[in-house]
């Protein structure tokens, strides 16, 4: 190759990285692909669905194609089962092309064994939100709450609804959407624990009566409830918010509150 093709090519590339640097792609909510305008694209057919956050959750990694018949039909595949994966890779392949600036075998590369997405972690929002929640965390075990909650809001802002929201998980998926749905309460908890540290009990309240009917068997928002009424001079309303966490938990589960001790986030 001479000089003048190599110069076309390096162009061709850096053009292509430029383009891929503005997609974006979320699950933290709607599964969509965004290519800078305000509204994602969203995808068609519930198959293509799962194969593509499928992708995304393990992007950067070979999906094998086991892995995607357990996903799609579990324990009874049809006979037709891989073909049928193959058919539902080129539809989505079919279906990024018309979104995307560039050809969509340049991020959806096909393998021996399976399937890979290759992005850049930081173009999927759930990527995002985990960097931003342990950026957070690591920030409050270094007693530094207002930076704390910076890290926590920006990444609790990414969320959209609940994690893949428009796509039926099966058994594959379902652990991936357990996993961000679990940091997404604990990154909450962080926010609150550094919030608290601030002395916003006030400011706090509205919130965390909101997590607690979002999470009523949550006792660690329970119970930083109950604290920030008392901070606040609230006391009959922290002991009316005690007793009604101990009445839920003794009928509905035959349980005690833990003791206060128990439930605050470790420094």
């Amino acid at each position: 190759m001479n000089g003048d093709a190599h110069g076309v090519a390096d162009g061709l590339t850096e053009v292509l990285a430029a383009v891929a640097g503005q997609i974006c792609f979320s699950v933290l909510g709607t599964l969509g692909v965004s290519t800078g305008t305000p509204t994602p694209h969203t995808l068609r057919g519930p198959m293509v669905n799962k194969v593509m956050a499928l992708l995304l959750l393990r992007a950067g990694q070979v999906v094998e194609v086991d892995t995607f018949v357990d996903e799609l039909w579990e324990e009874r595949p049809p006979r037709w089962a891989l073909s049928t994966v193959r058919t539902h890779v080129y539809h989505l392949r079919r279906q990024l092309d018309e979104v995307l600036d560039l050809p969509s075998q340049q991020l959806l590369r096909t393998s021996r064994s399976g399937y890979l997405l290759d992005i850049d972690p930081e173009q999927l929002d759930a990527t995002r939100f985990t960097r931003l929640f342990g950026e957070s965390e690591r920030l409050l075990a270094r007693n530094r709450p207002d930076e704390a909650v910076d890290a926590c809001r920006e990444g609790l802002a990414l969320w959209q609804g609940r994690a893949l929201a428009t796509v039926r998980p099966g058994r594959v998926l379902t652990g991936h959407v357990q996993y961000l749905e679990e940091l997404r309460v604990r990154a909450h908890q962080v926010r609150v624990e550094a919030e608290m540290r601030r002395g916003r009990h006030t400011h706090l309240v509205p919130e965390l009566r909101g997590l607690v009917a979002a999470h009523p068997f949550n006792e660690w928002f329970h119970h930083s409830l109950i604290e920030s009424l008392r901070e606040s001079g609230r006391r009959g309303e922290a002991l009316s918010a005690f007793q009604a966490l101990r009445t839920m938990l003794r009928d509905e589960l035959g349980l005690e509150p833990a003791d206060g001790a128990s439930w605050r986030v470790p420094a």
